[in-house]
């Protein structure tokens, strides 16, 4: 994915969205880097046809990147005292948000949400939880991968749990999508 082979997406690099997915020390295969294995973590994701984010385009160029799909597919976060789960609900996480550099500042985390929020809806979820920052001075923009909580908030979700004092745990009850009447399986 070129988006992250950008100059200044070094912390997508290093972790290509699959961070959260494993739980436990990173196993590195054989004659490759951390990177690379992560890498190749996502596209065999890719592979097995499981949809692990979506991207976003200006001008047929990826400009972001929205990491998302079922919490049980995070294995990470069932370990984590921050975000472990608040109860047993069927849910789905947004973990991160990776935005070219160049167009940062200029409402693409925004979109990225209301997209995903859209494609969640529309593919039968109901519930959906992200782990914004939640600080009140301006964070570095490469620490800011789980999104600020005012975007979430601007976008109706409410929190529901907050374990750490900048690091709250929000919600979004989605209602069906009146695009589509049926619930598509997402078997995988």
């Amino acid at each position: 994915m070129t988006l992250f082979e950008r100059p200044g997406c070094s912390v997508a690099r290093g972790c290509w969205c699959t961070f959260y997915r494993a739980s436990g020390k990173s196993v590195v295969e054989k004659n490759l880097s951390l990177r690379e294995t992560r890498k190749r973590s996502l596209k065999k994701l890719v592979d097995r046809g499981v949809v692990p984010g979506l991207l976003g385009y200006r001008d047929g160029q990826p400009i972001g990147w929205v990491s998302l799909g079922p919490r049980d597919e995070y294995a990470r976060l069932a370990r984590s005292h921050v975000m472990k789960p608040v109860d047993d609900k069927p849910v789905w996480s947004i973990v991160c948000f990776v935005v070219d550099p160049k167009v940062r500042h200029q409402g693409v985390a925004a979109a990225l949400l209301k997209g995903a929020l859209k494609w969640a809806r529309e593919n039968g979820v109901n519930l959906v939880e992200a782990y914004p920052v939640d600080k009140v001075k301006r964070s570095a923009d490469d620490g800011m991968w789980f999104g600020a909580k005012s975007m979430y908030d601007n976008a109706g979700f409410v929190e529901v749990a907050r374990r750490k004092p900048t690091r709250p745990v929000v919600r979004k009850k989605l209602h069906a999508s009146t695009s589509s009447n049926r619930q598509r399986s997402l078997v995988r």
